[in-house]
């Protein structure tokens, strides 16, 4: 059978995987079987591993099954088994068994193109440099730095995708933006996010031209083209092939949006209509210009998976989250609380809570567990002004979040007159509530009491899980405070209660 010729093509990451925390999760699963051949047994044991957490569902299970996983509560080895087996897949990817193999492979090829983790059918399962990096617990400031390395080198033309455009994607939205900065006719706000699927379809790495092709856009539509112009100027550079135009006018663009903000470097001005560079990262975009502005070509797979998930710490250096983390200033704060109505913020919040996506142009190029940390220290300002409030989310030049704070740190810190209170908040509900968040929260708080301060925690979640309200009982004898409320008996109290202390209670 003959290949497929290769073609010109909007790009898109990935249809699955498009959320980092549930990249990981799975990664983390993996991750277990680090140095062991890949066998089709090995990959049923994972399936059942995803599927027992909950991080894989598929259709055909029983009411009580879904009520599980819906409040984040494993399965039992039984209840996996019949899922397991009650759901054969009709899946097929190249190079892998039809069924279980072939769905591992569509789990998991991003994180190979990314460099994260090597495998083969029944060759060793191998992670990279990089792959371990972004699963060190102790450390989720690691992803921006992760993310800025892998995408620095990732490749249009690479060898795992049969695609004719050759350039770096996020090296040509650099030199395109600073070529757009540069231009006096223009007001230094960056590409619009309407311009954003020309370069997801541009054939080369020729920035220049792409600046010009948006100029000439710009001067006979301004920034309001319609998505007939912009659709033909796409298909103009792609091949014949049909796309799906809302695709290549929204979902490519906002996934594309999703991963360079990954990297820490880039900010959204204009209510999110543009997309600059974050100027608090200018040396890593100078690091990046003068190191990768040329690139080697690869032949094959692997050697393309050794470079992208060799850490460049030069790279890495030059993040602010690596050196001194600039946090997010007070007037960077207060502006978001102007901006964002109180019901607006209580619906995201609840929104969060009930597993609903988001409308907001701004909130939802954040992801949700970023996004709440976010939202939860502007519903305190925006409702109790007296309390100084200290995000420790690493955020760009306008204020909004782009990594989670060191792992050392609370998630949020609060200053009401003489108390110091510590914000924790998470998404999880069952199992991994207690797991991932009970001890860090305990030694958070049990730092700032050695030092003298005179503090309590506020743990806030959709749902506390009955193993972490009684962890947060045990350590009262320590003398340690750990208040529990959910999102919307918290956002409820704020609209009531003069005081964080009261809203709390």
């Amino acid at each position: 059978m003959n290949k497929r010729q290769a073609e010109y093509k909007p790009l898109l990451f990935t249809t699955t995987m498009r959320n980092p925390e549930r990249l990981k999760d799975f990664l983390l699963v993996l991750s277990e079987y680090d140095g062991e051949i890949l066998t089709n047994e090995l990959i049923n044991k994972v399936a059942k591993t995803l599927i027992q957490k909950g991080l894989y569902q598929p259709m055909k299970v029983s009411p009580a099954i879904k009520d599980k996983w819906k409040n984040e509560i494993e399965l039992s080895e039984t209840e996996t088994e019949k899922v397991f087996s009650g759901n054969p897949q009709s899946h097929k990817e190249a190079g892998f068994e039809k069924g279980w193999p072939s769905r591992f492979d569509t789990w998991f090829k991003i994180a190979k193109e990314l460099g994260f983790v090597w495998y083969w059918a029944n060759e060793e399962i191998k992670f990279s440099e990089s792959g371990k990096m972004l699963l060190d617990k102790e450390k989720p400031e690691n992803e921006l730095m992760v993310f800025a390395n892998a995408f620095a080198k990732y490749q249009r033309q690479n060898p795992f995708r049969r695609v004719l455009n050759k350039n770096v994607p996020l090296l040509l939205l650099i030199q395109t933006i600073k070529l757009l900065n540069d231009d006096s006719d223009y007001n230094g706000a960056g590409i619009s996010r309407l311009e954003i699927p020309l370069l997801l379809c541009w054939q080369n790495d020729n920035a220049e031209n792409l600046y010009r092709e948006i100029k000439k856009l710009r001067k006979k539509y301004g920034y309001s083209p319609s998505n007939e112009v912009i659709l033909e100027l796409c298909y103009s550079l792609l091949n014949e092939t049909k796309r799906d135009d809302n695709s290549i006018l929204g979902d490519y663009p906002d996934d594309f949006i999703r991963k360079m903000r990954l990297t820490g470097l880039f900010s959204l001005r204009g209510g999110s209509r543009f997309i600059d560079i974050n100027t608090k990262e200018t040396a890593t975009v100078d690091y990046i210009l003068k190191n990768y502005i040329s690139y080697q070509e690869f032949e094959t797979e692997k050697e393309f998976f050794d470079y992208i998930g060799k850490v460049d710490t030069d790279l890495i250096a030059t993040l602010s989250v690596y050196k001194s983390p600039v946090r997010t200033t007070k007037a960077e704060l207060e502006k978001w609380v102007k901006h964002y109505e109180w019901e607006s913020i209580k619906a995201e919040m609840l929104n969060l809570a009930r597993k609903k996506s988001s409308d907001d142009d701004i909130l939802k190029i954040i992801e949700q567990p970023l996004r709440l940390e976010f939202l939860t220290s502007l519903a305190i300002l925006k409702k109790l002004p007296n309390v100084v409030v200290k995000p420790n989310f690493i955020s760009d030049d306008e204020g909004l979040p782009t990594s989670f704070a060191s792992g050392g740190s609370p998630d949020i810190e609060c200053l009401e007159d003489q108390d110091t209170v510590l914000v924790e908040v998470t998404l999880l509900t069952g199992t991994q509530q207690h797991i991932r968040e009970s001890f860090s929260v305990h030694r958070h708080l049990e730092e700032y009491v050695k030092n003298g301060t005179r503090s309590y925690s506020v743990f806030i979640s959709p749902k506390s899980f009955i193993d972490t309200e009684r962890y947060f009982s045990f350590i009262k004898k320590e003398g340690l405070e750990v208040r529990i409320s959910d999102i919307e008996k918290f956002v409820s109290s704020l609209e009531t209660k003069a005081t964080l202390n009261e809203a709390t209670l």
